[in-house]
């Protein structure tokens, strides 16, 4: 069997995988990557970010739901929707981000192999093609991005089509009258506001009394009466203790409190487990933690020094942007490169549930924990000129400030293009700047970031009040 040698082989063709291999072929590198799917993108493109946030806004259009609050002016198709019209722009977005990946790593001379990767030893890798092929690929350093899967609990039938998980959804065939969602984290509490725009009857069923427990309480909890208000019934502090399957045409779901839910469809968003299980890390020297998770230092570096993994594989926060940013630090740190050595110290999250949610920095709940002594400013979208045309009244944008010098320390936005607004906060805390910042600077109008100078102006009222 021939060995073929590279300075780099990359297991995982995801964002994170994608952008590894990609920046190791501008370090004139030689490059493989191995996915074992026949699509590049991973969950990024295939069955996650892309994917779900598209149907997103594909609900928003179909249901008119942006139009709602524009008095006189209804966009709904006054019918139902059909599958094929909510999936379509969806498949037309995710074809177009596959071949854009495919050209970049055609571009690069990057050499893609497709099948199964399993480690030989520390620098060997197999690749099982489903044709019976083996081909082994030698690579001075290597870079793990196999992503995760959703984690599946015993006690749901996934057997059956009516019962799906957060990738197995993408698959429906008829966008369900009746849904419940297990599990109130991102991708849960993202598909219920989904659905619900499209006029499913949505139950959300999560085991805590708040939602997002990470987010700041008061956006947390706006979140939450928005959901509500669109129509999603959140049962808190319940669990799923049986799903019965055994009736035609109907899918019940006992949660701890004795309560039966009734639905069409079930989609299960338990968590998820680092595909790591086919991998033979043994061969590696390399341990996996819980859930399958690669230990990491900050640089990326496995147990096994020349060995690196990026993205959901190595656990928290997993979202696309930060594997991404992880591969470069990686890469950059494998090749002695000065491009990107270390990750950013301040890292934003984007929720893309209806209304989006996004947040950069401390949350009021982490000051008070550390006993930082600040400043809340507001603004809300209907008194901001841009945000009463585009119909959002329940949007708002908030900044914590330290008292002693008035030095950004977290931004959080809820509302429409949350996850654009909260960019501006970001940049300031990168740059370390105080409240003069907003105070200065002329945004145009009427816009959105109009709103960081009004919650600043907020800001120093309640300062000097106080």
């Amino acid at each position: 069997m021939t060995l073929n040698s590279y300075d780099l082989v990359v297991i995982g063709g995801g964002p994170a995988g994608t952008t590894g291999a990609e920046l190791a072929a501008d370090f004139q590198k030689r490059v493989a990557l191995v996915e074992r799917r026949a699509s590049l993108g991973g969950a990024g493109i295939n069955t996650g970010t892309i994917p779900s946030k598209t149907l997103r806004e594909t609900a928003l259009a179909l249901s008119g739901w942006r139009s709602r609050k524009l008095y006189g002016v209804d966009l709904s198709l006054r019918r139902d929707a059909t599958i094929n019209e909510f999936t379509y722009h969806r498949n037309d977005v995710m074809a177009d981000e596959r071949q854009r990946i495919e050209n970049r790593l055609e571009r690069d001379h990057v050499e893609r192999f497709q099948g199964t990767a399993s480690f030989v030893d520390p620098h060997t890798i197999r690749v099982a093609g489903a044709d019976g092929s083996d081909v082994l690929l030698r690579g001075d350093k290597i870079l793990i991005a196999t992503g995760s899967s959703p984690w599946h609990p015993p006690e749901f039938p996934f057997e059956d089509d009516r019962v799906y998980d957060s990738d197995e959804l993408l698959q429906i065939t008829d966008i369900p009258k009746r849904l419940i969602v297990i599990g109130g984290g991102v991708i849960g509490s993202e598909y219920a506001s989904t659905f619900a725009a499209m006029g499913t009857e949505v139950h959300l069923v999560d085991g805590r009394d708040v939602l997002l427990p990470f987010l700041d309480g008061e956006v947390s909890r706006a979140l939450a009466g928005a959901m509500t208000a669109s129509g999603v019934k959140i049962h808190w502090k319940e669990r799923a203790v049986q799903c019965d399957v055994s009736q035609p045409g109907v899918v019940t779901v006992q949660l701890t409190s004795g309560l039966r839910l009734a639905c069409d469809a079930v989609l299960v968003c338990a968590g998820r487990s680092s595909n790591t299980a086919e991998l033979n890390l043994a061969a590696a020297g390399i341990t996996p933690g819980p859930r399958n998770l690669i230990p990491v230092d900050a640089q990326g570096r496995s147990s096994t020094p020349h060995i690196y993994a990026a993205g959901d594989v190595v656990g928290p926060p997993a979202l696309a942007a930060t594997g991404i940013l992880q591969a470069r630090v990686a890469m950059s740190h494998a090749f002695d490169e000065p491009l990107k050595r270390s990750m950013t110290r301040v890292l934003p999250t984007g929720i893309y549930t209806i209304p989006e949610v996004s947040m950069v920095g401390d949350t009021e709940e982490a000051l008070k924990s550390q006993g930082v002594d600040y400043v809340v400013g507001r603004a809300r979208y209907v008194d901001n000129v841009r945000g009463h045309i585009m119909g959002d009244d329940a949007g708002f944008l908030k900044l914590l400030f330290r008292r002693a010098d008035m030095r950004l320390l977290g931004a959080h936005v809820l509302g429409e293009h949350a996850t654009e607004l909260v960019h501006i906060g970001l940049i300031a805390m990168l740059t370390e700047s105080d409240a003069s910042l907003f105070r200065c600077t002329c945004f145009n109008y009427p816009t959105l970031g109009d709103l960081y100078k009004y919650a600043t102006f907020d800001a120093f009222r309640q300062r000097d009040a106080g």
